[in-house]
């Protein structure tokens, strides 16, 4: 949908069934433009996400002197020498943390200067720990507004000559994700090894095994001490794999597998199975519980997929969504199905995402007369009968894609769901509503 409307109307469905196709994984596609920019030679990269986010990173890294071309739908070759060395840059990167991030801590290490800023909401999403982390290490970064968020200016990097760097893990798990990527680079440029030890818990660790994942395979493999602390060693530096195929998105795959579950099915989403390095397959175990009946399938990364179907009415949940805090958007809109009181716990992470997804979902979900209670860090949901729902219901998706999609399942019952910008979409999943309805039926 990347012509931006109003609104949308979404008809009143009844059923869901079919098969369909995931995008490839934001988290992903981020990580690895990044890694084979900073590797010497060419890769090949098929299965990239198309949206605003990865546009983003794109024309970023296309400033910054890396060589990317299409070769077809969905497949890019990066040619790069393994440096980011365009000297003095302005990069606006909109919303997209999994650019802001990493960039910024990669581009510390470098020796030109740079500013990055966002739109007005990345200007209040912190950065404060990876900041303080970066610094400890000799980056030249001063913050151009508020302190600790962006905008940033980026100055030339001179060391402190230390090899041990420690970082706050419970704001975001993209701060330890970006410090991570950058590592080899500072490793490389001062000649010896660095070990990163988190503070306090770390949130979202399974985005952490994808960078820890992702990294190896570009030939980096860092090596875990303990949950908390992590070592780089200074002979290790990226090397393109050549070629890597970028799996399905399976925060997307939830929306679809939640359908599944309240719309009958079966419902078979391709693209991601058991072999997935993303934490958010397991959202399948949290539909388990809810009793929908889940078979998950997997070769490789093209004949993986994963099939739900269920019959039943919704079982209530309490669950801590902290390593799956993206899908818990879906699970807290399934709610609205449940037979009695849910919990989301746990998801503290949501108040710094690309809205205050604690306060949107509970200005949302109450316009259908349920009763919804919410704390620092949980949500709760008390349903009611959806033919007690009113009569129409007018979803405002707080500029954040995964608000649009989430409440795409509120279409399953007796109310007129509108659906307000839901062009914001186009940060992850451009096609999501063409896809849904595809698989979607009002009879």
């Amino acid at each position: 949908m990347n012509e931006k409307i109003a609104y949308l109307d979404l008809p009143k469905y009844c059923k869901a069934h079919g098969s369909i196709t995931l995008p490839g994984s934001k988290s992903i596609s981020n990580r690895v433009l990044l890694l084979a920019a900073l590797s010497p030679g060419v890769t090949k990269i098929n299965g990239l996400l198309n949206s605003d986010d990865t546009s983003v990173m794109i024309d970023s890294l296309n400033k910054l002197g890396i060589q990317i071309n299409n070769t077809s739908d969905n497949v890019v070759e990066i040619i790069s020498e393994g440096n980011l060395n365009n000297r003095n840059l302005n990069l606006f990167l909109g919303n997209a943390g999994t650019a802001f991030r990493p960039l910024l801590a990669a581009l510390s290490f470098m020796d030109g200067t740079y500013n990055l800023s966002g739109i007005q909401r990345m200007h209040e999403r912190p950065i404060g720990d990876l900041v303080d982390a970066l610094r400890q290490l000799g980056c030249n970064i001063n913050y151009l507004g508020d302190i600790g968020y962006p905008p940033v200016s980026i100055g030339a990097f001179q060391t402190n000559n230390i090899n041990l760097v420690s970082i706050k893990g419970s704001v975001s798990s993209q701060f330890l994700t970006s410090l991570l990527m950058a590592a080899p680079v500072f490793t490389r440029k001062i000649n010896q090894s660095l070990t990163i030890e988190v503070e306090g818990n770390l949130i979202s660790k399974p985005y952490i095994d994808i960078t820890l994942n992702l990294m190896k395979k570009f030939g980096v493999s860092v090596k875990k001490l303990s949950d908390n602390k992590f070592f780089i060693d200074s002979k290790d530096f990226y090397k393109s794999p050549k070629e890597i195929f970028i799996e399905g998105d399976a925060s997307s795959a939830s929306y679809f597998l939640g359908l599944g579950a309240i719309a009958g099915g079966p419902l078979t989403v391709n693209g991601v199975g058991l072999d997935s390095i993303q934490g958010d397959v397991n959202f399948t175990k949290i539909l388990q519980l809810m009793g929908a009946k889940i078979n998950i399938f997997s070769n490789k990364i093209e004949s993986s997929g994963i099939c739900v179907q269920n019959g039943e009415k919704l079982k209530a949940f309490d669950i801590d969504f902290n390593t799956i805090p993206d899908a818990a958007m879906t699970a807290a809109v399934l709610a609205l199905y449940a037979d009695n009181k849910c919990y989301l716990r746990n998801i503290a992470s949501w108040r710094v995402k690309e809205t205050d997804r604690i306060l949107a979902m509970k200005t949302e979900l109450s316009k259908f007369g349920v009763q919804v209670e919410s704390g620092d860090d949980w949500l709760s949901i008390d349903p009611i009968e959806y033919n007690l729902w009113p009569r129409q219901v007018s979803i405002d998706t707080w500029n954040d894609h995964r608000m649009a999609m989430c409440f795409s399942l509120s279409s399953f019952g007796k109310t007129d769901v509108r659906i307000m910008d839901p062009s914001c979409i186009n940060k992850t999943f451009p096609d999501y509503f063409d896809v849904f309805n595809k698989i979607a039926y009002i009879k």
